[in-house]
C-alpha cells in the first residue's frame, strides 16, 4: 500500500511540475503580434496649407432688394429659384397714388406753359409799344413822359415772362420727380441671376426701411456667373500663399469630390476679432464655371491650397511617422524602429529623402501598445498605396 501511495504522489508532483513548466514556457515565449503595413512606393507628394474654419461659397453679385417706398404689392412675377434676365420685372406695387400724382403735375405743367406763353406775348407787346414811343419822341411826336411809361411797362412784362418761364421750368421738374416716383413702384432685376427668396406677398403691405432700422428685404436676387469661395487661414500660413496658386475645394454637400480652382485674392489684412484665431481670408475661384454655377452660395466648403508638388519621392503615411521622425520597419519576423529625414508633407502622406527604401514595409497599425520595436510580428494585411 505504501508503494502505491509512493507511486501516486510522485505522478501527482511529476504532472504539476510539467503543468508549470508549459505555462512557464507559453507566458515567457515571445508572443506574435499581427501588424498592418504600408510597402513604401514612390509618388506624389503636396506642400499644403488648409483653412482654420469652414468656408463658405459666395457669389460677388448678390442683391437684396426693396423698394423705395412704401405701398401694397399688387404683382409678383418671380418666385424663388426663378431664372431672370436683367431689367426683368420682379414686383409691382400699386401706382395709382403716383399716377394721380403724375397727371396732376402734367396740368399743371400744361398750366404754367399757357401762363408762359400769354405773359411772353405780352412782353412781345410792350416791348413793340416802346420802341414805336421811341420812335414818336425822336420825330418830338410824343413826350418823354410817355416814353418813360411804355418802357417801365416793357420791362415789367419782360420781367413777368421771365417769372413765367421758370414757373414752367419749375413744373416740368415737378412733373420729372412724380415720373421717379411712379417708375419706383417697379422693381427690376438690376443684372441676370436666380431669386433665393421672395418675403412678401400680393395684396401686403410694403414699408421701406427707416434709417437705422433695418428690415428684411423682400427679394433677394444671386448672380451664380459670380460664384467663388471665402475661407480664413490660420495667420502663420499667411506667409506662404499668393494669389495663382492651386487650390482643391472640398463640399459637404458633394462627398468625395474635390474641385479644382486658384487662389485669386489673399486680404492684405489679418482678422484679430475677440474670442476666435487670428485669421486671413482668401478667395477662390472653380476652375469649370459651369460646376460653379451650380454651387448653392452659403454652403460650408474646405479649402486646401498647394503651396508646392514633388511628383515621384518616397512617401509612407503621415499617419505611420512617430515622434521623433521614426518609423517601425518589418525585418523579417521583427519590428526595427528605424529614423527617417522627412521632406514635404501632408495630411495624407510624407516624403522620405533618407532612412527608408522602396519596397520597405512599416508598420501602419500604431493603435496597440504591443506594437513596438523588437516585437515578433506577422503581417496581417497590407493597405493599399
Amino acid at each position: 500500500m505504501r508503494a502505491r501511495r509512493w507511486v501516486r504522489r510522485s505522478l501527482f508532483l511529476l504532472g504539476a511540475v510539467a503543468v508549470l513548466a508549459a505555462a512557464r514556457a507559453w507566458y515567457l515565449e515571445p508572443q506574435i503580434v499581427p501588424v498592418t503595413v504600408f510597402r513604401v512606393t514612390r509618388g506624389p507628394v503636396e506642400e499644403t496649407v488648409t483653412n482654420s474654419k469652414a468656408g463658405t461659397v459666395r457669389s460677388r453679385r448678390r442683391a437684396t432688394l426693396s423698394p423705395e417706398i412704401g405701398g401694397r404689392v399688387v404683382e409678383l412675377a418671380v418666385r424663388e429659384g426663378a431664372r431672370v434676365r436683367r431689367g426683368d420685372l420682379l414686383m409691382r406695387l400699386s401706382p395709382d397714388e403716383y399716377d394721380a400724382n403724375a397727371t396732376l403735375q402734367s396740368r399743371a405743367v400744361d398750366v404754367a406753359r399757357a401762363a408762359e406763353r400769354e405773359l411772353c406775348e405780352a412782353a412781345q407787346l410792350a416791348t413793340r409799344e416802346a420802341d414805336r414811343i421811341q420812335q414818336l419822341v425822336t420825330s418830338e411826336l410824343a413826350s418823354r413822359q410817355r416814353l418813360d411809361q411804355a418802357m417801365s411797362a416793357r420791362d415789367t412784362a419782360v420781367a413777368g415772362c421771365e417769372a413765367a418761364r421758370a414757373r414752367a421750368r419749375q413744373a416740368n421738374a415737378a412733373l420729372r420727380v412724380a415720373a421717379v416716383q411712379q417708375a419706383k413702384t417697379i422693381i427690376r432685376a438690376p443684372f441676370d441671376g436666380v431669386v433665393a427668396e421672395v418675403s412678401a406677398e400680393v395684396g401686403e403691405w410694403i414699408t421701406p426701411a427707416p434709417p437705422g432700422v433695418p428690415i428684411p428685404p423682400v427679394i433677394d436676387l444671386i448672380d451664380l456667373d459670380q460664384i467663388y469661395v471665402s475661407a480664413p487661414l490660420d495667420e502663420v500660413d499667411s506667409g506662404k500663399v499668393r494669389t495663382g496658386l492651386p487650390v482643391r475645394v472640398t463640399l459637404d454637400a458633394r462627398p468625395g469630390t474635390a474641385l479644382s480652382g486658384r487662389l485669386v485674392r489673399v486680404a492684405p489684412y489679418v482678422q484679430d476679432a475677440q474670442e476666435q484665431n487670428r485669421t486671413v481670408d482668401v478667395e477662390v475661384e472653380i476652375d469649370d464655371r459651369a460646376v460653379a454655377r451650380t454651387l448653392l452660395p452659403g454652403t460650408s466648403a474646405d479649402v486646401e491650397v498647394i503651396l508646392q508638388v514633388r511628383p515621384d519621392v518616397l512617401r509612407v503615411p503621415s499617419y505611420a511617422l512617430m515622434q521623433g521622425d521614426r518609423v517601425l520597419v518589418v525585418s523579417g519576423d521583427t519590428l526595427v524602429a528605424r529614423q527617417v529625414r522627412p521632406g514635404l508633407r501632408n495630411w495624407d502622406f510624407v516624403e522620405v529623402t533618407s532612412g527608408l527604401s522602396a519596397d520597405d514595409r512599416i508598420v501602419v497599425s500604431l493603435d496597440r501598445p504591443e506594437v513596438v520595436a523588437g516585437a515578433r510580428v506577422r503581417v496581417e494585411a497590407e493597405v493599399a498605396r
